[in-house]
């Protein structure tokens, strides 16, 4: 037995410039699919008072609106108006189009196996997914908790329920851990932004509590009680927000995207990358053999690795890591993974049937994984998501 630990995550809303970046990012990438599915395209973004600034190197037959697809994501979020909104905002752009390495002729589910064994990784990485039975959506509580606190900062916003608050904010959970279980809140905190002369700042605070924290950890596994630490903008009161108050840039948030600093994660960004990028790719197929393990009932929690490297179709390492948990030896589960999974990138893609998913997405598919994370999203229903494979590995 060990002592209590206190695990620490964070989440972001939909207004940090972090979070603006990685949406517009991703609905750029939405816009060149729902054009040309076979499309490539790694594009990236950043944003400062009154600018932003997109990047782009992609390989599309389509025609692309990256100035007014900026603008709409920017004007969604909500920065209409002020210093920095979608009208009057400067967007630069640096546009490269090029013919790219592994752009499949056809879609995955068409192609050979010998077809799919000629579209190797395209970059050099290592990858992370994780699963444990934290929660309904086999995520960390701390992260899940974070991530809710943003949704709901998020909602009241949109709702007119607090006028004073900006689209811009943070969230950060603490739990007390003993033995691997979250035994108690040990502090919450909400850093957001408003305008001069707004809400007082103990009003803000009512409010807050009312509408975002007790919704939150009314039915949260652990309950908050009289040790736990509300602390709500302790620095003092946070005016303008967003790009006025810091800069943003896509892929800056991998923690918030994936575990929360719970598991580990890969350093490469998420967000502004085509399905057949093998470090965003990759990411979603170790979460995906992660969560079936642990659904299948052969581990309680699960840490898969996956390493490629450019050129080679299969990874070049698959690590397995059950932390004690396992039903079966981590070495067993790591040969059902080899042998049963088909862990090349085009062969992901089509056991994934991410291709179809993107198609009849409607809306877009990449952009609503922008915020709140990309994993435990089972509320967008991504396929990595799916137990389908839990039967396969378990039997």
């Amino acid at each position: 037995m060990t002592g209590p630990r206190i695990l620490v995550s964070d989440s972001v809303t939909e207004g940090h410039p972090d979070k603006l970046c990685d949406q517009i990012s991703d609905a750029l990438v939405d816009h060149c699919l729902s054009r040309d599915p076979l499309s490539r395209i790694d594009v990236e973004c950043t944003v400062s008072t009154g600018i932003v600034f997109i990047a782009a190197h992609y390989d599309t037959e389509a025609e692309l609106d990256f100035i007014g697809t900026a603008r709409k994501v920017i004007e969604a979020v909500g920065y209409r108006h002020g210093e920095f909104n979608a009208r009057d905002c400067a967007v630069v752009t640096s546009l490269n189009k090029v013919s790219l390495a592994g752009r499949p002729a056809r879609r995955e589910e068409e192609l050979s196996d010998r077809e799919i064994d000629g579209l190797p990784a395209q970059q050099q990485v290592t990858v992370f997914g994780y699963a444990c039975r934290q929660t309904e959506t086999l995520m960390p509580l701390s992260i899940t908790l974070a991530h809710e606190l943003a949704r709901k900062l998020d909602e009241a916003r949109r709702a007119g329920d607090l006028p004073a608050i900006l689209p811009d904010g943070k969230t950060q959970v603490a739990l007390e851990y003993l033995d691997g279980r979250a035994r108690r809140v040990h502090s919450i905190c909400l850093l957001v932004t408003g305008t001069p002369g707004g809400m007082g700042e103990p009003e803000l605070r009512a409010q807050l509590l009312e509408r975002v924290v007790r919704p939150v950890f009314a039915d949260a596994p652990v309950a908050l009680d009289d040790r736990s630490r509300i602390l709500i903008n302790p620095d003092g009161p946070l005016h303008g927000g967003g790009p006025l108050l810091h800069s943003g840039l896509t892929g800056r948030k991998t923690a918030v995207d994936t575990y929360g600093e719970y598991a580990r994660h890969g350093g490469a960004a998420l967000s502004g990358k085509d399905p057949l990028r093998i470090d965003r790719l990759g990411a979603y197929a170790a979460r995906h053999a992660a969560r079936n393990l642990v659904t299948a009932g052969l581990a309680e929690q699960c840490e898969v690795q996956l390493s490629y490297s450019v050129g080679l179709t299969h990874p070049i390492s698959v690590y397995v890591d059950t932390f004690g948990t396992g039903q079966l030896s981590d070495e067993e589960l790591l040969y059902r993974l080899r042998t049963r999974l088909d862990l090349r990138p085009a062969g992901i893609m089509r056991r994934l049937g991410l291709r179809e998913a993107i198609a009849s997405s409607g809306d877009g598919f990449f952009r609503p994984l922008a915020v709140y994370g990309q994993m435990g999203r089972c509320d967008l229903a991504p396929p990595w998501e799916r137990d389908d494979v839990a039967h396969i590995l378990q039997g």
